[in-house]
């Protein structure tokens, strides 16, 4: 009967194996962060970067997490350090094995170095996010500052401008901010149903919208781009499909956009019977349309629809196809949203498309 082999391990074995999974883990934290910092100089990586902060509140959030990530990066290099040093030091050998390990007591230094030193890290972390908090929230209002109130509803954001009567959905529009004649977009943050959250990552911090409760942010981009954003708040079946665009657009760009949708759409009597599918179905109790007798408030704004390049809230992009099959089946694009199957037959369907592709 053959015996079976003996396997021999050194007393170094498991702790040679924690020590390579640590070393393992670490570099792979670095890898992580090596391949995020690595996205922020290419932003077709990563359209959302955190670490690539492009407005005034981004940046100072950012410096905080910098800040904040080499306390605690350096805390965990301490405790790592001191932890292998003790595995190593005090590991079992075979000679003590039938002696007592010496029995230390408490040390007041010590007592005092574990109990001091984290206040005083706690304290540094807390009163450099107060800071934080303070120059964001409270920072001053320019007269030249845009503003604007956003409204988040199930599942689609509403911009308003209340000093330039404009009102849209999903894609806000904001001039560029010149350092040298600051011109901030301030946010009123409104919701007309649950909490939603609004984010985005390369502008701001996120700010949450809630019922009966007016919250504010701002930002000052100042150099033109699409940003892209998301609600980060979980507000029912569709939240991950939330999507909004920020374009930041030059000043005169900004301007130019503000002159158009500041203008009532062209009233086209070739698309006259598409108008009429609008106003005489459903349409028109969700949506409006200035120049109609549409004036709903349960869906967004559809007077300069066409100037749009997405529809259902980011979820596709704005073409003939996609807004053909929004309106007969919401649910192929964006399942759970509230937007009711409109059931046209192919004619009103038709003469509807030619309708809304004049509203620009």
């Amino acid at each position: 009967m053959s015996r079976r082999p003996e396997i021999k391990c050194s007393k170094s074995g498991p702790l040679a194996f924690a020590l390579s999974a640590r070393l393992s883990a670490l570099a792979l934290l670095f890898w992580c962060a090596s391949a995020t910092l690595a996205g922020a100089a290419d932003p077709q990586l990563s359209s959302t970067n955190i670490f690539a902060p492009a407005s005034t509140p981004a940046k100072t959030i950012f410096g905080l997490s910098v800040f904040v990530l080499v306390v605690t990066g350096l805390i965990f290099v301490v405790v790592v350090t001191l932890l292998a040093y003790a595995v190593v030091k005090f590991r079992a050998r075979e000679a003590d094995a039938a002696r007592e390990p010496a029995q230390v007591y408490g040390s007041t230094q010590i007592e005092l170095a574990w109990t001091v030193i984290p206040v005083l890290i706690v304290a540094v972390l807390f009163l450099a996010t107060a800071r934080v908090i303070h120059a964001i929230q409270d920072a001053p209002k320019p007269a030249a500052a845009v503003d604007v109130t956003v409204i988040g509803h199930q599942f689609w954001w509403e911009f308003r401008y209340p000093k330039l009567g404009i009102v849209t959905a999903n894609e806000m529009h904001i001039p560029a901010s010149d350092p040298a004649h600051p011109t901030p977009t301030f946010l009123k943050l409104l919701s007309a149903d649950t909490d939603h959250s609004f984010w985005v990552p390369e502008l701001a911090g996120k700010t949450d919208l809630i019922p009966n409760r007016v919250n504010e942010m701002w930002m000052d981009p100042p150099r033109p781009g699409i940003y892209l954003g998301q609600c980060a708040q979980y507000c029912g079946t569709q939240h991950a499909k939330m999507l909004l665009r920020v374009s930041v657009d030059r000043p005169a760009d900004f301007d130019a956009w503000v002159h158009a949708q500041q203008q009532t759409p062209v009233r086209d009597e070739n698309v006259a019977a598409g108008r009429r599918v609008f106003e005489t179905t459903a349409c028109m109790n969700c949506h409006t349309i200035s120049g109609t007798a549409a004036n709903g408030r349960f869906g967004p704004d559809l007077g300069h629809l066409m100037s749009r390049a997405t529809i259902a809230s980011g979820a596709a992009a704005n073409n003939t196809r996609n807004l053909r099959l929004w309106i007969q089946n919401p649910d192929a694009i964006k399942p759970g949203s509230l937007m009711p199957a409109m059931k046209l037959s192919d004619p009103d369907l038709d003469a509807l498309m030619a309708y809304l592709e004049t509203l620009r």
